[in-house]
């Protein structure tokens, strides 16, 4: 799968996810300091689903209507240790494999989707 690691996203989860395969951009090495509309854009223009832990997305996506058309996946996790979350991280991108065209909030208990407009 394509995914676009938001700035904010942990150097070990992007790590993990590009050893299982996943062609995984990362803001922080790629593109440091873009604005989240910015983001948004490469996303939709490389055909990426968008990692992130920013809930800014969702105002973004959801009420201002932005284009997220390949996807937003929010990951709402405690703050564990980096090997603890790098295993949630990984273990609920492989759970499912219809990120696309959703916005999607990944919680320790659930996985909640909604179809993105358009």
């Amino acid at each position: 799968m394509r995914f676009l690691a938001n700035e904010n996203f942990p150097r070990a989860a992007v790590t993990a996810l590009r050893v299982e395969g996943h062609d995984t951009g990362w803001v922080r090495t790629d593109a440091p300091g873009a604005t989240d509309e910015e983001v948004l854009g490469r996303a939709r223009a490389e055909g990426r689903v968008l990692l992130t832990f920013d809930k800014d997305f969702g105002e973004l996506v959801l009420k201002r209507g932005l284009s997220a058309s390949p996807g937003v996946v929010l990951f709402r996790l405690p703050l564990e240790k980096p090997a603890e979350l790098t295993h949630r991280v990984v273990a609920a991108l492989a759970a499912r494999d219809d990120w696309s065209g959703h916005f999607t909030v990944v919680e320790p208990e659930r996985i909640r989707m909604r179809p993105l407009p358009g």
